[in-house]
């Protein structure tokens, strides 16, 4: 009894915490459909790149969706954060924020907003962050001007959704000092000049996506020494020229129509962590700047390729080009090599570079070399047709390679380069014209856990006898890659398995599907993994179980199967404590219903399992009632069934057998006993009728024949 309070107050605070946790408001009253209480408030920056910190907001006000016309006046005074989103506000008048002095977050997302008051922030000294997106404030955005001039303190500004020039928003911006963080996205700005943002020197993230910003002059951004991360995507800049924004740490334009990247040519020690060019037309490497400290470079869908290869050139003047700078009266001159545009770049901090969807078709020797910390390379759908694995080429740091969608057909090993993917991870060579990989390519890659191959038509080691006598083996050895976990073989046009193919790994995620008779009709040659596989496709393998039942009794730990496309005419066999929880049977050619196997499983471990295209006989789904209750069966509406060369839905079936089936049900001998006895008894009858009828005539012909004479 003495502990019984200790427990009450325990479980009364868990129970407070679990319900902040999924509200993140700790309401304490309510007050005319306002919330009131304590807010939970995460800070971070915008780009996502520092960690996540909570800290506890008192005096919070929230009313969003309440259908006010007006700010409530009712509310405590003390109240520090006011969240009036989505209410038909349209005005905020003079006096409409005079009741709450201390107010330090006001929030009035999509308020119909067309006018502020000029003297609506008159008494908020204590102001310092103000969100106004989805409103209309170019209505009247002098007023809306003059009443943010008040705002000494004020350190984030959301402008976002509004329709605002970019003379509006300078005009809105004017004497702003304080602000440190402001959102213009989705609004109509065209162009940048040199005053749009002067007097901000203290801003440090500016979000200027999803504009219309074709043109920024040279001196837009030059009193903004305090900038750190600059959000320009989904614009319309054709190009990027002369870049010395040496203080920012992210840069995203992406989204935009660039040809051009070029950094300006200055010494100076640039501070860009993470460049984001992605989605654009760039046609050559961007020239980045000589000194550095970029950790992420994203390319993605663009039109680079190297060139260098591609041009006779006879001259070095021929694989220049010049750029032109016109500034008032100063002219500059830009010399680039366009052939050898990442030789002067610093790359010796990069960790991730995606290269994916462009138009790469080789890379130049010594290219990798630069990038000794890269660990993620991402090289898909490009025209790559050959790679070459030479020292420090990849870097012994790279743990994540993706050659997929290629056209690639060799891989070369320069030798003696023991360990070159030591520290490698994940390898995708999907989808290209692969026969094989270097011999011992995956034998020192101590650390790879992810292999995928599919689609190259390749063969595994060990071969069966015989096969391929004739000039030099291509097979992919995969034996004794004691740390890979998952691998892909996809539609690889792989012969019959060896037993020992996989021997010496501890593989858990298998794909063979596309490879008809791979398992050679049966799974035999999976039983070196059966203990640790726990996700299995044999799609489209040609699974039978005409000869043999296909038994996964072994494989213990196995989670999800996918069977689907395949030829088996029963359930596959499972032993009682299978783990399985996903079970894929589509497109078979089950017949029936395997009413005790799948109903155990269900009950037991199966969460979803698939039934439908398959030619089951509704004369053989007895018990489907029951099965009509399990929520597990995904696909319970397809499921159909072939009754009196009719396709049925197994749920429009009656309950019970269909009145079709009884006969087929019935005992035969029964059934032959009740067919032939009513022929038996009328062909019986027939025949006495027939004696009674003609006796004495028949008798009579008979004795004239035969001419018998009477005894007397």
């Amino acid at each position: 009894m003495e502990l019984l309070p200790l427990w009450l107050c325990l479980g009364f605070h868990l129970m407070t915490a679990e319900w902040r946790n999924r509200s993140g408001m700790a309401t304490a009253a309510s007050q005319g459909g306002c919330k009131l209480g304590s807010l939970y408030v995460k800070h971070c920056a915008a780009t996502r790149l520092i960690s996540l910190q909570s800290s506890q907001v008192d005096g919070v006000a929230d009313c969003r969706g309440q259908n006010l016309a007006s700010v409530p006046s009712n509310l405590p005074p003390s109240s520090q954060v006011l969240i009036l989103d989505a209410n038909p506000l349209k005005i905020l008048w003079n006096h409409s924020l005079q009741h709450y002095p201390h107010l330090e977050s006001l929030s009035l997302h999509g308020c119909h907003l067309g006018r502020i008051s000029r003297g609506a922030f008159q008494e908020q000294v204590h102001l310092h962050s103000l969100e106004l997106p989805d409103n209309a404030l170019a209505e009247s955005y002098k007023e809306t001007a003059a009443a943010f001039h008040g705002l000494q303190g004020l350190r984030q500004l959301d402008l976002s959704g509004n329709s605002l020039t970019e003379d509006m928003a300078a005009l809105m911006l004017q004497n702003l000092s304080s602000l440190q963080s402001v959102s213009l996205a989705r609004n109509t700005i065209m162009r940048l000049d040199d005053s749009i943002f002067e007097g901000l020197g203290r801003l440090r993230e500016l979000d200027l996506q999803r504009n219309y910003i074709f043109e920024i002059e040279g001196g837009a951004f030059h009193g903004l020494t305090e900038l750190r991360h600059l959000n320009l995507a989904y614009n319309n800049l054709p190009c990027i020229v002369d870049f010395g924004l040496t203080q920012l740490r992210s840069l995203n334009i992406s989204y935009n129509v660039l040809e051009w990247f070029l950094a300006s040519g200055v010494d100076a020690a640039f501070e860009l962590e993470m460049l984001d060019l992605s989605h654009n037309q760039l046609l050559f490497f961007p020239l980045l700047p000589q000194c550095s400290k970029l950790h992420t470079l994203l390319l993605r869908d663009n039109n680079m390729g190297f060139y260098r290869d591609l041009y006779n050139t006879s001259s070095p003047q021929e694989m220049v080009a010049q750029f032109l700078f016109v500034d008032g009266n100063v002219t500059n001159i830009t010399t680039v090599n366009l052939w050898e545009e990442f030789a002067s770049s610093d790359l010796a901090d990069l960790h991730v570079l995606d290269m994916s969807q462009n138009q790469f078709q080789y890379l130049p020797d010594g290219f990798l070399k630069k990038m000794a910390s890269l660990s993620h390379l991402n090289l898909n759908q490009n025209c790559l047709v050959t790679l070459h694995i030479k020292e420090h080429e990849p870097p012994g740091a790279l743990t994540e390679l993706d050659l997929s969608q290629n056209e690639l057909s060799e891989l070369h090993l320069a030798p003696g380069l023991p360990g070159c993917l030591r520290s490698l991870r994940s390898f995708n060579l999907s989808s290209n014209q692969l026969l094989g990989v270097p011999t011992g390519l995956f034998a020192d890659a101590s650390n790879i856990t992810t292999i995928d191959m599919s689609h190259n038509q390749i063969s595994l080691c060990p071969q069966p006898a015989g096969f391929n006598l004739v000039g030099p083996s291509n097979c992919v050895d995969f034996r004794n890659v004691a740390s890979l976990k998952s691998l892909s073989l996809e539609g690889c046009g792989l012969g019959a398995l060896q037993d020992c193919s996989f021997q010496g790994t501890a593989l858990t995620h298998l794909d063979l599907s596309g490879n008809w008779g791979v398992l050679n009709g049966g799974i035999a040659a999976l039983r070196d993994i059966a203990p640790t596989l726990q996700v299995l496709s044999l799609r489209n393998v040609g699974l039978s179980s005409s000869f043999m039942e296909v038994d996964f009794s072994g494989f213990g730990n196995l989670r999800d199967l996918d069977l689907s496309g395949n030829s088996l005419t029963n359930f596959p066999r499972f032993r009682d404590c299978l783990a399985l929880q996903t079970l894929d049977l589509r497109r078979n050619l089950l017949t029936a219903l395997p009413q005790k196997a799948v109903s155990r499983q269900l009950m037991r471990s199966l969460q979803t399992i698939y039934l439908s295209q398959n030619p089951y006989d509704c004369c053989r789904v007895e018990g489907w009632g029951a099965l009509q209750h399990l929520h597990t069966i995904t696909d319970l509406a397809k499921v159909t069934c072939n009754l009196s060369s009719k396709v049925v839905r197994l749920m429009d079936l009656p309950r019970g057998v269909p009145q079709d089936c009884k006969w087929e049900q019935a005992d035969m001998g029964l059934l032959y006993l009740v067919l032939i006895l009513p022929s038996c008894l009328t062909l019986l009858v027939a025949c006495t009728v027939i004696f009674l009828t003609f006796r004495k005539p028949l008798l009579q012909v008979i004795k004239s024949r035969c001419h018998w004479s009477p005894i007397y």
